[in-house]
């Protein structure tokens, strides 16, 4: 059985490994007709790639995409898109110290126990490395997006590196591209940087939070029991390496609100329904609203690292553990763009399913 794949309409299959000669994805039920060329999903798979300063891994990987199948002429021809990375800057020799031994808080142990054998260069299959194939995804369903609905944006940002949080008060959208955590607050910016230069220096790791907004999207999309956007979103958000939570709106923080609180009072506007607040994070009863799809998920510090560490072998011998090679000190980096993409496959994915059984027929207001 494979769980290698995601969405229904259009759906994505990655595949590879983080050591392997390539990696990439299978992306089936693209409508035919949408604009789309190699230099287009380049542009999103140069912002999540490796080795671009010194606050990620310096392992160096050009990202190059190579579009096999389903285009022809620049064009989508409705038939599967086959996209391919290969990887040139592998340092297998760096794992041969753990190939025997689990690293604490990785999934080594898990994959062992669930196969019988793992690859224990990069962690395999399990590398964040996979992502890369998500983002090329990612970047077909964008161009899909921009087709049918012009207008659609998707944004991700960090709000929060270890215990320390952006002020919304400060919030600036400008600043989002304009420093490498994807953080839209300067002050914080400046003071990340600090903390986890020090942190990277001593050989050890920070998780993070990342916010991922998408604007524009019409209301309907979703299905009120086993199809909800807010469960695919969250599932989508949740199988990114080294995810541990996810919230929609207000997420947890909806448990501290009382009724009339957490309500998103509704007024007419000129264009339709106007929302005094958005504690839904754009999604009520599974369907989307028409407000801004508001996701945020949290991502655990990178298991590898420098600072030994307890652990065993596969023989069940007590040992210590330091994990060489080249690896994020906030893994939460990287997963900015990952996010994004995997919020333009969900939204693509439930653009298509609407489109199919609904059609124009959603209600009218006014």
């Amino acid at each position: 059985m494979s769980f290698n794949s995601f969405g229904h309409l259009f759906r994505v299959t990655t595949w590879g490994e983080s050591h392997g000669p390539a990696l990439g994805a299978t992306v089936d039920g693209c409508p035919p007709g949408v604009a789309i060329d190699a230099a287009a999903i380049q542009h999103w798979l140069d912002r999540r790639k490796p080795g671009q300063n010194k606050y990620t891994t310096q392992r160096r990987e050009p990202d190059e995409v190579e579009i096999l199948s389903g285009v022809y002429e620049g064009q989508s021809t409705g038939t599967p898109i086959q996209l391919m990375i290969r990887n040139t800057d592998q340092r297998s020799k760096d794992y041969g110290d753990i190939a025997e031994k689990f690293r604490p808080g990785h999934a080594d142990i898990t994959y062992w126990q669930k196969y019988g054998i793992r690859d224990p260069r990069g962690g395999g299959r399990s590398s964040a490395r996979e992502t890369a194939a998500r983002v090329a995804a990612g970047g077909v369903a964008r161009a899909a997006l921009a087709d049918l609905v012009p207008g659609l944006s998707i944004t991700g940002y960090m709000v929060q590196m270890g215990p320390h949080g952006i002020d919304r008060t400060r919030f600036d959208a400008a600043e989002i591209e304009r420093n490498p955590f994807w953080v839209p607050d300067a002050t914080a910016a400046a003071e990340w940087a600090e903390y986890l230069d020090a942190l990277r220096k001593s050989g050890d790791s920070v998780g993070a939070v990342i916010e991922v907004v998408a604007r524009g999207v019409p209301a309907g999309l979703g299905a009120p029991i086993y199809g909800k956007l807010d469960t695919d979103l969250a599932a989508a958000m949740m199988s990114i390496n080294a995810v541990k939570g996810v919230e929609i709106g207000d997420g947890m923080a909806a448990a501290a609100l009382t009724g009339s609180q957490n309500a998103d009072e509704i007024s007419m506007g000129a264009n339709g329904p106007v929302y005094a607040s958005n504690h839904a994070g754009g999604i009520l009863g599974g369907i989307s609203t028409g407000q801004d799809v508001v996701v945020r998920f949290a991502v655990k510090p990178t298991s590898s690292i420098l600072t030994p560490r307890k652990t065993i072998t596969k023989s069940g011998e007590p040992v210590e553990i330091v994990t060489k090679g080249r690896h994020d000190p906030c893994v939460g980096i990287r997963a900015v763009p990952v996010g994004e993409a995997m919020m333009a496959c969900i939204l693509l994915d439930h653009l298509l399913l609407h489109r199919g059984q609904v059609g124009d027929r959603g209600g009218r207001i006014g």
